[in-house]
């Protein structure tokens, strides 16, 4: 007599391995967007190397984490070793027909 609750999770566990394959491939665009400005087109033209872009948000205001445009989540900048990087703080629930 078999178990038929082992065969169903394994069965469960392939469906789901496959669906998870399927993604595995699939590219996303992630931005992490620590502030905008608005600037004219002749004021961008004059930004070289080294110029300072003054942002509409503080260095301890929270950012923004969008995939693919759409924002999924707030986050934080940190800092490891030298590098630049961002922990998520909070998942925004996207609300229905929003």
């Amino acid at each position: 007599m078999s178990d038929t609750s082992d065969d169903n999770s394994t069965f469960a566990d392939a469906i789901n391995g496959e669906r998870l394959a399927a993604i595995h491939d699939v590219d996303v665009d992630i931005y992490a967007v620590l502030g905008t400005t608005t600037m004219l087109v002749s004021q961008l033209l004059k930004i070289g190397r080294g110029a300072i872009i003054e942002l509409d948000q503080k260095t301890t205001d929270p950012i923004d984490i969008l995939v693919n445009q759409e924002l999924v989540a707030k986050g934080e900048i940190v800092t490891v070793d030298d590098n630049l990087g961002v922990t998520v703080s909070e998942v925004v629930k996207k609300t229905v027909g929003g």
